[in-house]
């Protein structure tokens, strides 16, 4: 066996059809394609959504609601995780630099800080937001809880 006698596995090629070559090749005529209509000839596509004049799903639902173009999306981060970062690495500032550099949020995410779990030391944080009871747990530790306007 050399580089010259390869050969792929038996049945693991499958060669494509090869339409509209003539009467010989089994897929003459009208090239797989059936008798006459749009789908028959060159230049056919149908557009996105068309049943074939049925009324169409996108017009037979409903539509309901809005998308409000002002609203301001926040990252929700959890007195908890603060804490068990400010255990671990540390940290006794908090702001945007540091929670980018732990993975907390990225790029130009804007930061809500939230009540859920307890401190156990003074730390400072700096965000966009804060929920009242977030605020509270930090001011009763003696830290400063700092809006970003």
């Amino acid at each position: 066996m050399n580089l010259s006698n390869l050969k792929p596995a038996e049945g693991s090629i499958k060669h494509s059809k090869r339409i509209g070559r003539g009467a010989g090749s089994g897929k003459g005529g009208t090239s797989t394609r059936g008798n006459k209509g749009a789908k028959a000839r060159s230049g056919y596509h149908n557009k996105i959504g068309y049943e074939g004049g049925q009324m169409p799903l996108y017009r037979r639902v409903p539509k309901f609601g809005f998308k409000n173009i002002n609203r301001v999306e926040y990252v929700g981060i959890n007195i908890d995780t603060i804490n068990g970062l400010a255990e671990s690495k540390n940290i006794t500032d908090f702001n945007v630099d540091v929670f980018k550099q732990n993975g907390l949020i990225s790029g130009k995410d804007r930061i809500k800080i939230l009540g859920r779990g307890e401190l156990s030391q003074t730390i400072n944080v700096t965000a966009h937001a804060f929920s009242a009871s977030a605020k509270k747990a930090i001011e009763e530790k003696g830290g400063v809880a700092t809006v970003i306007e």
